[in-house]
């Protein structure tokens, strides 16, 4: 396929010498190296040409070449054009079926709905072993037209095929939003033809050209090659000798389909009719054409398409390309609505066996309100959502509300449309607008899914948790009872209302909901856990937890983003989140490539609180900012107080405390007149730990007694969970040694310590900070530092390894204690703890150990960033691995280890670690 690139004589192309020899240079390194080059340039300007000599000298040079085309039209079908690029090969087929999510893919599991990460992993395997018995190309053109699904996966496998034998070239529009990312693939764009290169390619094409009209064309053209072989061609002979007149302004490049319109008239009827259809079909698949066109033409009629080089005919892989994409634009745009509908129908009908794909030709070819259409429409957006494709979910919806003939369902789509968007592609900003065009359809409409839409809104936007339980709780409340739950509306009807509930807080909010649920025959797993082990952990049973760790342990393999929020979310009070790495990060990263945000941000905070436990504090700091910056983007700012609260409690335990105060002002100042309970809550907690780093426990107990009274634990009070250590110490320090034995039984009366490893060592220190006695204190905390993997969480590790040294150098046992102390110093210094340090090396003095005095590390320091990034470096992983860890694209990460190596007096990753290990010993 040629998109006007030139003209091609003896294998040479008008003017690209140095393009060929720069993709020739890429192609020679294939075989030994592999890796990925986008060619970038303007419309016409001849990148489809170059991609058809690249595959032909990969072929010659014996290479399996794999295609796939970018199509406008097909864009809403999920895995169309990896579903290409995977038959367009029958061996590859073949061996692509052998793993099941590609065999998701093809369509031969009718039952997967593989996640993106999973056919990456999966597609990246094929590629690789596909390069061990033969060099591999894959050429991509149109990558800008790439369906998401295809154009997601893709856009992975490209970064991971440096270091095999498989190559990847495409070509992408430059200025054309694209859901392909080729951001950090080596780029070599294509610019405009030079004048001299211009003129021989007309004399070539047009040797009876008059020469002003040639040079005519060149200054139209301005160097885009498609301009220059189409413009002419619009001529008439007259014109073209110069005889007679030209037209004032001649089309540019921008404006070609209208030659292409005057071509596609000239076809007879039938010839039309099936480019009409391969347009619509979009994936090029003759088998489909020659279904949809059966009974009223044949696909030999594409002949005289074929001679005038309008599309091409695969015979071998039984597939019809158009030339360029403005041929098939042109063609869709030269037909009539009516005849566009006919096509779909008859595309509907030879795509009969795929639900999915005859439910969108279905709609395209409806004409009037069909409530069966809609209703097959809704299905798929349903299947799209599960599989956590919003986009396509959300346009389904709004298309198949477009069908609905009543106008409360009409209204009911559009508001699901609404909350699909707002809680998978981060759509919020387009809910009012929904909701206005579904009330103006149905006034009285007031089913869950209006109320779910308008309360997201209330949320994300005014941060309203009154009206927005009172129009989730009374939309409820409308439903027959007992509530049917399968149901997929009511249930996030539900959902919300929950997460409402946890942002308000109060009691009377919570019963609404429990009488509700008391409503249900059968409650789900995710809000059910929601409930229990999220909403109020500290009366969650212990058969809650192990429902939780099921549930957890379902979770590899889902491709449903909402799902591991929601089951992520549920585990966080119970220390859980590290059996959902994989899932969680695979969520998060779902952001950097632009699909399901709010899913994203979510993810990115809960992950970020793990981190903050478990002693991670860079990557804390680096997911927990990339998810703020995706508030403000997107415009949800409720979500963004969970990673603020992270970063509060960071700046917090490193002693940075204007930046803690700052950022617990600003939740104050949100939940204060919201009345937003759970917001306040994580202020008062940064709060605590600001005052305990700075030794005020007065102030630290006057803020922990605001997420609960000391000696209980408040009911749906889930964030006391996290500040119980926080609180006994506090409770103690100021004398109120009652107090705090009280909440420890409190507690344990709630089986806290049976929860979590963590917990479990958070109790037994509690209780030893409580103890009147030393030997009792003693050996409390011994305990604590004996459960099973307590270095897990390091800060809470360090601190009951300074309260035990505390003790013992009062009950004058120094020798005991100077190991303790130096092992907490040790421990914070590594975190960044330099309050906990400092603490810990007075006591070290005060048993009459020296300590050493802080020497910065030679030369300028290392951002937080950076440390964390050199840190994942030393263990060897590599740049695309360091980048999915901290949410960075590669080129970010090379630019930091680039930056750093100097600081550390370094020039390579070998040295890294020995570079580390120095600063490390000098900064302790």
């Amino acid at each position: 396929m040629s998109d006007g690139a030139g003209d091609a004589r003896d294998g040479l192309l008008v003017g690209r010498d140095a393009d060929l020899g720069r993709l020739g240079a890429f192609l020679a390194e294939v075989p030994r190296r592999g890796g990925s080059l986008a060619l970038v340039g303007e419309p016409g300007v001849g990148k489809s040409a170059l991609l058809a000599a690249v595959a032909g000298s990969a072929e010659a040079a014996g290479m399996r070449v794999l295609r796939a085309d970018g199509v406008q039209y097909r864009a809403q079908l999920s895995y169309g054009a990896l579903r290409q690029l995977l038959t367009s090969v029958p061996e590859v087929r073949a061996r692509a079926a052998e793993l099941p999510p590609l065999a998701g893919v093809l369509g031969l599991e009718h039952d997967a709905a593989p996640g993106h990460r999973t056919v990456v992993e999966a597609a990246a395997a094929l590629a690789a072993a596909l390069s061990r018995d033969r060099p591999a190309l894959l050429v991509l053109d149109d990558a800008q037209w790439l369906d998401r699904s295809s154009a997601v996966v893709l856009g992975h496998v490209a970064r991971r095929l440096p270091g095999t034998a498989t190559g990847l070239v495409c070509a992408v529009r430059l200025g054309e939003e694209s859901f392909f990312d080729h951001n950090g693939l080596p780029l070599h764009e294509l610019g405009p033809l030079p004048e001299a290169a211009a003129d021989e390619l007309l004399r070539r094409r047009f040797p009876t050209l008059a020469s002003r009209v040639r040079r005519r064309v060149i200054a139209e053209a301005e160097g885009n090659p498609l301009a220059l072989l189409e413009l002419p061609a619009a001529l008439t002979e007259p014109q073209r000798r110069a005889s007679q007149a030209l037209p004032k302004r001649l089309p540019l490049p921008q404006r070609l389909q209208s030659t292409f319109a005057s071509r596609i008239r000239t076809l007879p009827p039938a010839t039309r009719h099936l480019l009409l259809v391969a347009a619509l079909e979009g994936s090029g698949t003759m088998m489909i054409v020659r279904r949809a066109v059966a009974g009223r033409c044949d696909p030999k009629h594409l002949a005289p398409a074929e001679r005038l080089r309008l599309v091409r005919v695969d015979d071998d892989m039984g597939r019809v390309h158009f030339r360029h994409s403005l041929i098939r634009s042109a063609v869709v745009e030269l037909s009539t609505s009516d005849q566009r509908r006919g096509v779909h129908r008859a595309l509907a009908a030879a795509w009969a066996a795929v639900p999915e794909r005859r439910a969108w030709h279905l709609a395209q070819a409806a004409d009037e309100p069909d409530e069966s259409i809609a209703a097959l429409l809704e299905e798929a957006a349903d299947v799209g959502t599960r599989r956590g494709d919003g986009p396509n979910a959300v346009a389904a919806l709004v298309r198949s509300a477009e069908l609905s003939p009543a106008g409360d369902a009409y209204a009911r789509r559009l508001a699901k449309a609404a909350y699909v968007g707002a809680n998978l592609t981060g759509d919020v900003r387009d809910v009012p607008r929904l909701l206005h065009d579904a009330r103006q359809a149905s006034p009285d409409a007031d089913s869950p899914a209006v109320a779910v839409a308008a309360a997201l809104y209330l949320l994300n936007s005014y941060g309203d948790i009154d009206t927005a339980h009172r129009l989730l709780s009374g939309a409820v409340a409308l439903q027959p009872e007992p509530y049917d739950l399968t149901d997929a509306t009511l249930v996030e009807a539900l959902t919300t209302l929950l997460m409402v509930c946890v942002h308000g807080g109060r009691r009377e909010l919570w019963s609404e909901l429990d009488a509700a649920l008391a409503k249900c025959a059968a409650v789900p797993d995710t809000l059910h856990l929601l409930r229990t082990t999220f909403g109020d952990p500290a009366r969650a049973r212990p058969a809650d937890w192990a429902r939780l760790d099921t549930a957890i342990r379902t979770l590899p393999g889902t491709a449903d983003p909402v799902r591991i929020v929601r089951i992520a979310t549920a585990a966080a009070y119970g220390d859980r989140l590290h059996a959902m790495e994989a899932p969680l990060r695979l969520t998060a990263r779902g952001g950097l490539d632009g699909q399901n945000i709010f899913p994203a941000i979510q993810a990115s905070f809960l992950w970020s609180s793990h981190a903050w436990f478990t002693g991670q504090w860079a990557e804390a700091r680096q997911v927990a900012e990339q998810g703020l910056r995706w508030c403000e983007e997107m415009a949800y700012p409720l979500r963004s107080w969970t990673g603020t609260f992270v970063l509060a409690c960071l700046h917090a335990a490193c002693g940075e405390y204007a930046r803690a105060r700052r950022l617990a002002d600003r939740m104050d100042q949100w939940a204060g007149s919201r009345r937003g309970y759970a917001v306040g809550c994580y202020a008062a907690h940064a709060r605590t730990l600001t005052a305990l780093a700075l030794g005020d426990f007065d102030e630290a107990y006057r803020h922990a007694s605001r997420i609960t009274p000391p000696g209980t634990f408040a009911p749906f009070a889930g964030h006391a969970v996290w500040a119980v250590l926080d609180q006994v110490e506090a409770t103690v320090r100021t004398g109120r040694r009652d107090e705090a034995a009280a909440h420890v039984r409190a507690a344990r009366d709630a089986g806290l310590d049976a929860v979590s490893p963590r917990l479990a060592m958070v109790l037994l220190a509690s209780a030893a900070l409580t103890a009147d006695r030393d030997d009792e204190a003693v050996r409390g905390f011994g305990q604590a530092l004996a459960v099973e993997g307590a270095e897990r969480w390091p800060f809470d590790h360090a601190r009951v390894q300074l309260y035990l040294g505390e003790r013992l150098r009062r009950s004058k046992a120094p020798g005991r204690a100077g190991h303790l102390l130096g092992a907490a110093a040790a421990g914070f210094e590594r975190l960044g703890a330099r309050p906990w340090a400092d603490r810990a090396n007075k006591e070290l003095r005060a048993c009459g150990i020296p300590v050493a005095a802080r020497i910065p590390p030679e030369g300028p320091a290392l951002t937080p960033q950076q440390w964390e990034v050199a840190r994942l470096a030393a263990t060897g992983l590599t740049n695309k691995q360091i980048g999915e860890r901290l949410l960075l694209s590669p080129r970010t990460v090379s630019t930091h280890l680039h930056q750093l190596f100097p600081k550390l007096g370094i020039t390579s990753r070998a040295a890294l670690r020995d570079a580390l290990d120095r600063t490390e010993e000098r900064r302790a």
